[in-house]
C-alpha cells in the first residue's frame, strides 16, 4: 500500500493532530503574518497542478450559476443562519453572521481534491466569492444595523492576486514546460497537500491557543454549537444544487461549509468583541474534523 494512500485516507487523524499539537505545543514565537499565506499558496500551487486554468474560466462563464451559488453563500445562508440563532443569543448570532458572510476558503479546492470533487469549479467559486466579500459582507451589517465594519477592499484584491491568481499562473506555466515532471509526481500533490495544511492549522491555532485555554469549560458549549453549524452548512451547501453532477456538488459542499474564517479571524480582532474572536477561533476545530466525516458520507451514500 503507497503511503500516499494512507495519508489521502487518514488525512483526518493529521488536521486533528495539528489542533492538538498547537495547543499543546504552540510555535515557540510568533510566526510573522507572511507564513499563512506563504503555505495557503502553496497548497493552491499544487492543487492548481492537478488541473487546466482554461477549465476554471469555463465554469467562470456560467454567469447564472455563479451568481446563484455565490448569492446563496454571501446573502442567504448568513441572513437565515443569523435570524435562527438570534432567537436565541443576539451575540452568539453575530459571531455566526460573520463567520457565515465569509467567501469561500482559498483552501477549498485543496478540500474538494480530498473529497473527489470537481476542483475547478471549487476555484471558481472561491474565486467569485472572494471578489463578491468587500461589498456582501459590509451590506449585510449594514442592512442589519449590527455595527459600522469597514473592509479594505485593496488588500482584499492583493491577497486574492497573491494566493490566487499567482499560484495559478506559475503552476500553469510549469505545466506546459514540465509535463512529463508533473505526470509522474501528480500522485503525490494531494499527500504533500494534506502536510501542508497541518502547518497551515497548527501555526493558526498556535497563534490562538492563550484566548482558547483561557476558559476550557465555558468553551464546550459554543463547540457543540459550532459543529451544529458546520454540519447544517454541508447539508445546505449539498442541497444547492440538486440537478448538478456529485462532483459539482461536493464542491459547492465544500465552498460553503469550509469558509474563510482566517478572515473571519481578522475582521473579529479588528472590529469585534472578544467573545465574537474567541468563536472564529474555535470555527477552526469543526472546520478541520468535519471533512472526514462528510467525505465518507460523499462515497457512500451521496
Amino acid at each position: 500500500m503507497r503511503a500516499s494512500y494512507i495519508i489521502e485516507k487518514y488525512f483526518w487523524l493529521i488536521l486533528i493532530a495539528a489542533i492538538f499539537t498547537g495547543l499543546w505545543s504552540p510555535v515557540p514565537v510568533n510566526a510573522p503574518p507572511f507564513v499563512p499565506k506563504l503555505l495557503m499558496g502553496m497548497m493552491l500551487f499544487l492543487a492548481f497542478l492537478k488541473i487546466d486554468a482554461l477549465q476554471v474560466l469555463e465554469n467562470m462563464r456560467n454567469f447564472r450559476l455563479m451568481l446563484y451559488i455565490a448569492s446563496v453563500y454571501m446573502l442567504i445562508i448568513p441572513l437565515v443562519f443569523y435570524f435562527s440563532a438570534k432567537i436565541f443569543d443576539p451575540d452568539l448570532a453575530v459571531g455566526i453572521l460573520l463567520l457565515t458572510s465569509m467567501p469561500a476558503g482559498v483552501s477549498t479546492p485543496v478540500l474538494t481534491d480530498i473529497a473527489k470533487g470537481n476542483i475547478p469549479l471549487s476555484m471558481s467559486l472561491a474565486i467569485v466569492t472572494q471578489m463578491l466579500a468587500p461589498f456582501t459582507v459590509p451590506l449585510l451589517f449594514w442592512m442589519l444595523d449590527i455595527s459600522s465594519l469597514t473592509i479594505n477592499k485593496l488588500l482584499i484584491l492583493k491577497d486574492i492576486s497573491v494566493l490566487v491568481f499567482l499560484p495559478m499562473i506559475i503552476s500553469q506555466v510549469i505545466k506546459k514546460y514540465f509535463p512529463a515532471v508533473i505526470s509522474k509526481t501528480q500522485h503525490l500533490f494531494t499527500s504533500f497537500n494534506v502536510f501542508l495544511l497541518f502547518a497551515f492549522v497548527y501555526v493558526t491555532i498556535s497563534s490562538q491557543r492563550n484566548i482558547i485555554l483561557e476558559n476550557p469549560a465555558g468553551l464546550i458549549s459554543k463547540v457543540v454549537i459550532l459543529y451544529v453549524v458546520f454540519i447544517l452548512l454541508h447539508f445546505v451547501g449539498y442541497m444547492i444544487c440538486p440537478k448538478e453532477s456529485r462532483e459539482n456538488r461536493i464542491a459547492v459542499t465544500i465552498g460553503a461549509a469550509y469558509m474563510n474564517n482566517g478572515m473571519a479571524i481578522v475582521l473579529a480582532v479588528s472590529y469585534f468583541k472578544p467573545e465574537i474572536l474567541v468563536l472564529m477561533v474555535l470555527s477552526e476545530i469543526p472546520w478541520n474534523t468535519l471533512l472526514a466525516p462528510f467525505n465518507k458520507v460523499a462515497k457512500s451514500i451521496l
